[in-house]
């Protein structure tokens, strides 16, 4: 068998590999060195430049760096004042203790992969297409039990809970929130997986409402049902159902979706995130958090998948 069969091979069985439990508070050195070698067959190999002569990834890993240190707040990434842009991201990435800032590499590092190889920019070098690329981060993520993964529809790393969960309700989620009419609810809903992955329960839950009701806002407007664009959840829902979004002989069998679709995300939101404390300080448990998320994106499939039966 030759070798890249091998490995495509293996790649195939990583991809079936699912972890029982995942990690979220390190990532493993050898992690993070293969995903300094996914770069570099991403991007391409860094090449030496001269005069008129530039290296598209030296350039690209050059605005890397500078947003990083602006992001960061330092100067420079590293004391070593002689290592090209390419080294100074992977030795930085390599050595960060700090898990946040890891993944804030790794997120800008692959969405500037993912919106910038268009074309020809890093065709001469690059030996994996930007697609491959991520799926290839994702797989290693999960060799390793590390519970994220990077979403190119959002340009974000998010955090993984369930795979199965991920898999068969949040990616095709996001498949639809990725049609530009849906532009607004994918901004807030990425906004909302941020929160969560940063450990901001009761923003996550904001966000998700807000994704949840854009959405809404997005089908009736599409089908010029009327609402007002203050609407919140409850009265969008009745319009949904008075024009039928439900078809009237499956509403015996869904009786208590309504009561599902009023009371889930936007109870939550109103139980803890949307009004002030008062004198006590809730803490959002991060599985309220991440159960808002699943149902935001179970809820979005939901209609969807009845705007597609009523087109």
């Amino acid at each position: 068998m030759a070798v890249v069969d091998l490995f495509s091979t293996r790649q195939k069985r990583l991809r079936r590999e699912v972890p029982k439990v995942y990690s979220y508070d390190s990532l493993p050195s050898a992690l993070r060195v293969q995903i300094v070698h996914i770069w570099r067959e991403g991007f391409g190999t860094p090449t030496e430049e001269g005069y008129g002569i530039t290296c598209p990834v030296l350039d690209a890993f050059r605005e890397i760096n500078r947003m990083l240190c602006k992001e960061f707040g330092v100067f420079a990434l590293t004391d070593r004042m002689r290592e090209d842009a390419f080294t100074s991201v992977a030795n930085y990435f390599l050595r960060c203790d700090d898990i946040e800032q890891a993944l804030d590499v790794v997120e800008l590092a692959f969405s500037y992969l993912k919106l910038m190889a268009q074309g020809d920019r890093f065709y001469y070098t690059s030996t994996a297409t930007p697609d491959d690329a991520i799926q290839e981060l994702n797989d290693r993520f999960k060799q390793h039990g590390v519970g994220y993964c990077f979403e190119p529809t959002l340009h974000k790393i998010v955090r993984v809970d369930s795979q199965f969960a991920h898999s068969n309700i949040v990616k095709p989620a996001l498949s639809i929130l990725a049609e530009k009419r849906f532009r607004a609810a994918n901004e807030e809903f990425g906004k909302a997986h941020q929160h969560y992955r940063e450990g901001r329960f009761q923003e996550c839950i904001a966000d998700c409402l807000k994704a949840f009701e854009s959405t809404i806002k997005v089908i009736c407007a599409t089908h010029k049902w009327p609402f007002n664009s203050s609407d919140s959840s409850k009265p969008l829902i009745r319009v949904c159902f008075d024009h039928h979004l439900i078809p009237n002989y499956l509403e015996s069998q869904f009786a208590s979706l309504r009561t599902l679709l009023e009371t889930g995300v936007p109870t939550i939101r109103n139980k803890t995130s949307g009004h002030g404390q008062g004198e006590r300080y809730r803490e959002i448990p991060a599985h309220l958090a991440g159960y808002a998320l699943h149902l935001t994106a179970s809820n979005i499939l939901f209609l969807s998948e009845c705007e597609n039966a009523v087109s």
